[in-house]
């Protein structure tokens, strides 16, 4: 555990230290796109935060390359090159896309290009382990669409999710880190190797988004950016593939043994394959929904408007820090509860407790609706939205508003409240030809 917070602390403290330089250099560089339609922020703020993310992923896989636990890793398997790989391709194309804006198609093919890459380095799905079947395994070719479709559907979704400050970046965390519980715990309680790819590049992925988000907290002094957004959802794709296609569940069965604990221990592995990916089930269903939506109207997928979840509960009443916690909420209720569920799936009170917690998160979602009025007595320790109207107010309204009406008669100006402007002194026209 010390390495994997070592190296967790180091590609987080890259990553924070980075960002301030970058942040200047994207300003000189001109990365400050002008704001558009479906923006929530209103001053142009500069991008090519994933630049400094790039570089804490480098910085945490040169540390765990070098440290005596980790290092098995690198020697033993070729994976972590295969994520570096692919997250130079995909990186250099978010770096593009921030500064000069790349055709949609262009960026879906070297999305597909950046998985390929990572297949043929063995970054793959070898077998998938189905309920009440067993151990299927898969062709090349099969293997192959499976984890390209896989790679480009969390990129796209976490690219969907960045909408707000501090959105992406934190609910990649929160994913990140029950990913991390969940793949430790196969490779020392169970002693399986193979998830040991898995566990570091989830160690490396929560540092990269902590030592982010502090810069990108509201208001946000900068954004990652597509080189950001699809950067942190390649590795988690990859973390999710390396752990699902590599681990042999006859291992796992060695361990339980039978086969139905198995598979019920490995339901938040082929869970990620179905949903597609649990872990972070609020971005990928923003990522359907807005398919559905603009298929619908007549658009193209790829094609930006402001119905986005996010963009929902700004609508709907909630602040931008509100809407942020909220999502944050139901990604960790949905993150965790899956892990939960793997350490004892036969436990009522796990599906207790995920009933009553999404209760208290459908209440909260929903509360601007209700807007509750509290009593008199507890107005005072209640935000003023939800004390009630007095008549002392509607009085003072109607006395400002025929203040407003005589002073505009006797010819005061409501944008300097100094009354005629012909009571100021004349001043002489200059003459332009001295």
């Amino acid at each position: 555990m010390r390495e994997y917070l070592l190296t967790l602390c180091v590609t987080a403290a890259v990553t924070y230290l980075l960002t301030g330089p970058v942040r200047k250099f994207a300003i000189a560089a001109g990365a400050m796109p002008e704001i558009r339609e479906r923006d929530v922020h209103r001053e142009p703020t500069p991008r090519l935060g994933g630049i400094a993310m790039f570089g804490g992923l480098c910085a945490g896989l040169l540390v765990s390359s070098h440290l005596w636990n980790l290092s098995s890793v690198f020697e033993l398997s070729n994976e972590p090159r295969a994520l570096l790989s692919g997250a130079g391709l995909i990186w250099l194309l978010g770096v593009l896309d921030d500064k000069w804006g790349v055709d949609a198609l262009i960026k879906l093919g070297a999305q597909m290009i950046a998985a390929g890459v990572m297949v043929l380095q063995g970054l793959t799905i070898l077998w998938l382990p189905v309920p009440g079947v067993g151990t299927v395994s898969l062709s090349p070719i099969q293997s192959t669409l499976l984890t390209v479709a896989l790679v480009v559907i969390t990129i796209n979704a976490v690219n969907f999710v960045d909408g707000l400050d501090g959105l992406a970046s934190g609910m990649v965390a929160i994913a990140a880190i029950a990913f991390f519980m969940y793949a430790y715990r196969m490779w020392y309680g169970y002693g399986v190797e193979a998830a040991a790819p898995a566990t570091l590049f989830s160690a490396i992925l929560i540092g990269m988004c902590l030592g982010f988000l502090p810069h990108n907290l509201h208001p946000a002094r900068i954004f990652m950016g597509d080189s950001g957004s699809m950067l942190i959802g390649l590795v988690l794709a990859s973390s999710a593939i390396s752990i699902t296609g590599q681990v042999d569940p006859d291992a796992i069965t060695d361990m339980t043994g039978s086969t139905r604990e198995t598979v019920h221990f490995m339901v938040p592995v082929y869970m990620p394959l179905l949903l597609p990916l649990t872990l972070i089930a609020i971005p990928a269903a923003d990522l359907v929904l807005a398919i559905v939506r603009r298929t619908w109207n007549g658009q193209s997928p790829f094609a930006a408007d402001r119905g986005h979840l996010h963009h929902r509960l700004l609508e709907i009443g909630h602040s931008h820090s509100r809407a942020v916690l909220i999502m944050y909420f139901w990604s960790a209720l949905i993150a965790f509860g899956a892990v939960a569920f793997s350490l004892n799936s036969s436990s009522l009170w796990i599906v207790v407790v995920i009933m009553v917690l999404s209760a208290v998160g459908l209440v909260v979602l929903l509360l601007p609706r209700f807007r509750p009025r509290a009593p008199r007595w507890a107005e005072a320790f209640v935000p003023p939205r939800y004390r009630r109207k007095r008549r002392t107010t509607q009085a003072a309204q109607l006395a400002a508003e025929q203040l407003i009406r005589a002073g505009g008669a006797a010819g005061v100006h409501g944008s300097t409240a100094i009354g005629d402007r012909s009571r100021l002194p004349d001043r002489r026209p200059v003459d332009s030809r001295r």
